[in-house]
């Protein structure tokens, strides 16, 4: 059975759209040593619609020379969640269909290892919601940007997380990994 393992760039105060804020700490050998092994044990890709619009085309163009995560994002399966999108042209996509718990469940079931996501808030929230993610990994850069979609905005109901690892940057960014339920004593 597999597990979903969840990646988002955080800011301070919680907002995870366009993350156009990283570009401000570079993204550093020991920062891709502590995110990569997402990519890398990772057996397929579970995206929303607006995130798998945005990475098709900024990844499908690059190779393994241009950037090591390249080849994991060709040419794992990538299963995408939309009620809109009719096709995926990116290589080993699949729609599948609007959001639906059990589909989700199902894929879990039907993958033999992690399915990583990444961005893809609107469909975070929803696995979240409903206790689908495994991991939630969160790379939080310490800038508040004060507007934008937040990881969990105004509403979203109480839930409990324990803190299972931890690691700090040079550059100031940390990466955070919660799983779910409280911590044991």
């Amino acid at each position: 059975m597999g597990s979903i393992k969840v990646h988002e760039f955080i800011t301070l105060d919680g907002v995870i759209g366009a993350p156009l804020w990283t570009l401000d700490y570079e993204f550093t050998a020991e920062m891709a040593e502590s995110i990569g092994p997402l990519m890398a044990d990772s057996k397929a890709i579970l995206l929303g619609r607006t995130t798998y619009e945005e990475f098709a085309p900024a990844w499908s163009g690059r190779t393994a020379e241009d950037d090591p995560g390249a080849p994991f994002m060709n040419e794992a399966p990538k299963y995408v969640v939309s009620a809109t999108l009719e096709k995926a042209d990116w290589n080993n996509s699949t729609v599948l269909g609007g959001y639906d718990a059990d589909t989700i469940r199902k894929l879990k079931t039907d993958v033999d290892g992690p399915i990583y996501v990444s961005g893809s808030g609107t469909l975070v929230r929803a696995m979240l919601a409903d206790g689908l993610v495994d991991e939630l990994h969160l790379v939080v850069h310490p800038v508040v940007v004060g507007s934008g979609p937040r990881l969990f905005p105004e509403g979203t109901p109480a839930a409990t997380m324990s803190l299972a690892h931890s690691r700090a940057f040079d550059n100031g960014v940390l990466h955070l990994t919660y799983t779910p339920g409280a911590p044991s004593a």
